[in-house]
């Protein structure tokens, strides 16, 4: 049965309230001039001393996402895994590249590296309307495999391994240069489509759970050992809160088996953070694990949850979370994130016509969430063990100051292939310790997870893309986001096409008391039984 009342504050309310309420949460607690002071030198180091050109940083310096370059680039990076035939290939790379010009690259490694290979593979494709020689094909050819070679490159950068064992043997070798650093591995691929898929990723994660056991020191604590991420929407098709029976019935039993596993070897398993409209689902799935660990493994510390920052209600997610913890008496594993479906989100409120966004609009609305959000997980220590993950220097530093004050224990995050500049400043202090989130996986598989990242981290006013701009000071970015708007960056849902025409109200069926009222009235309303026609019936009627 559905649930009849959501466990968390209706999403969407007043951004503006919101983080009022997250500011005065703050008050007293963050000594942000001081955190910024902290940061400083880490961002001097790393512009005097840049991360591997391969680098997320580096790659968006080169090529910023909104330059004609970085859009032809991934335009490419995701057109072509997905291009059935060699000839559409050709012809699409002929396009993408003609529009662009790689020639005026800056004079890095990178830039002498990329421009002169695109360049000098723009001589041999073929121009439009020419019908191309053999020797012009050959060449087209040649290109096309070298775009897709440069793409499998790229995808190196983000992805540890294409195996678990593969992904494993990386991490080893990182932890030989920096004993703090433990390892949550997520096994690439996106939603399930169908029951066969889900058993499938299924069947990847159990495999991937055995192989990190067989290192792992079961004496250890979870937090201490290496973990694995999963996602929820990868473990059935029907992921979706108006299929909530077939979801506890069925999903529920399979999420056990990898969680016992788990249990077993004293590993580390945190579920994803997905959309908003799944959030009250996960919850469900989380509270019915939550009671199996508390009767067959209470001991056990590593069932964990991953929490957005941007969606309005995630301080109210931790203090549930934190109130399940002593209900059950056990103690999670938190992963505080900023949130990688904005856009995803923005969009689908806009073509619904809500009330309101379900995650902040202003950027620094998020930091100041974020922030509001360690604090509440600071307070919750007998509850949660925190985990911050952040590329940004200034959030970093402001999260070792309240920790510090805090003395509790907790862990910094980050992405593999991100960030790692900043951690390497961060890291000289032997006492902080930091979990890279490692995806594992084919190429092929690489596709969305790539796009996420670089929308979140190539837009103008996103952390990793401002460290790579030397022309963005340090005041500006160590600002502050201690701060509150008045307004919404972007027009409400109601008001997206103005004043003189009012976008059509729709509803979000994942919130009790808008799927209440229609449920009522399909209740009392009387559907009458149409018999079915005989090809007969047809004649006739005709």
């Amino acid at each position: 049965m559905p649930r009849t009342t959501d466990r968390l504050p209706f999403p969407y309310r007043p951004e503006t309230t919101i983080v009022a309420q997250r500011l005065a949460a703050l008050q007293g607690a963050l000594d942000w001039a001081a955190a910024a002071t902290v940061a400083a030198p880490w961002v001097r180091a790393v512009r005097e001393n840049p991360p591997p050109f391969w680098a997320m940083e580096s790659l968006l310096r080169e090529y910023p996402i909104s330059s004609a370059e970085g859009l032809a680039l991934m335009r490419l990076a995701e057109a072509l895994l997905r291009v059935p035939d060699a000839e559409t290939a050709i012809a699409l790379t002929a396009d993408q590249l003609g529009r662009a010009d790689f020639d005026g690259a800056a004079d890095s490694t990178l830039a002498r590296l990329s421009s002169s290979a695109i360049a000098m593979s723009k001589h041999f494709l073929p121009e439009a309307g020419n019908q191309p020689g053999l020797m012009v094909k050959l060449g087209a050819r040649t290109v096309v495999a070298a775009t897709l070679r440069a793409v499998q490159l790229l995808g190196r950068q983000f992805v540890l391994g294409q195996t678990i064992e593969e992904g494993m043997k990386e991490a080893a070798s990182a932890r030989k240069k920096l004993d703090q650093l433990r390892f949550s591995f997520d096994m690439l691929g996106e939603g399930a489509r169908t029951d066969a898929d889900a058993l499938r990723y299924l069947a990847s994660y159990q495999s991937a759970i055995a192989a990190i056991a067989r290192t792992a020191d079961p004496k250890r604590s979870p937090a201490h050992n290496d973990g694995i991420s999963i996602k929820l929407s990868a473990l059935h098709p029907r992921y979706e809160d108006v299929q909530h029976g077939r979801v506890m019935e069925e999903l529920v039993p399979r999420v056990w088996t990898l969680c016992r596993a788990a249990a077993e070897a004293n590993l580390n398993l945190t579920i994803d953070a997905e959309e908003v409209d799944r959030l009250e689902l996960s919850l469900d799935v989380f509270e019915a694990l939550a009671q199996r660990v508390a009767e067959h493994c209470p001991q056990w510390a590593g069932l964990g949850l991953a929490m957005q920052a941007y969606q309005t209600r995630a301080v109210e997610l931790i203090e549930h979370v934190a109130a399940l913890a002593r209900q059950y008496k056990i103690r999670f594993m938190c992963r505080l994130v900023k949130g990688a479906y904005w856009d995803a989100e923005i969009k689908r409120a806009q073509e619904l016509g809500l009330a309101a966004y379900p995650v902040f609009t202003h950027k620094h609305h998020t930091d100041v969430s974020y922030l509001a959000c360690a604090r509440a997980l600071l307070d919750a220590p007998d509850a949660i063990f925190p985990q911050f993950a952040t590329h940004n220097a200034g959030t970093i530093s402001a999260i070792l100051q309240m920790a510090s004050r805090h003395g509790v224990p907790f862990e910094l995050q980050r992405l593999h292939g991100m960030g790692e500049g900043i951690y390497r400043e961060v890291l000289k202090n032997p006492l902080v310790a930091c979990r890279v989130y490692a995806p594992v996986g084919a190429h092929r598989d690489l596709l969305a997870y790539l796009v996420r990242r670089l929308l979140e981290n190539g837009a103008n006013s996103s952390f990793v893309h401002q460290l790579a701009d030397e022309s963005v000071g340090m005041d500006e970015l160590l600002i502050s986001p201690l701060r509150l708007e008045p307004q919404p960056s972007l027009p409400l849902p109601a008001e997206l096409y103005g004043a003189k025409r009012a976008n059509s109200q729709g509803l979000d069926l994942a919130v009790v008391s808008h799927r209440e009222p229609l449920l009522a009235a399909l209740a009392s309303t009387p559907v009458p039984t149409i018999p079915e026609a005989s090809t007969a019936d047809t004649e006739a009627a005709c």
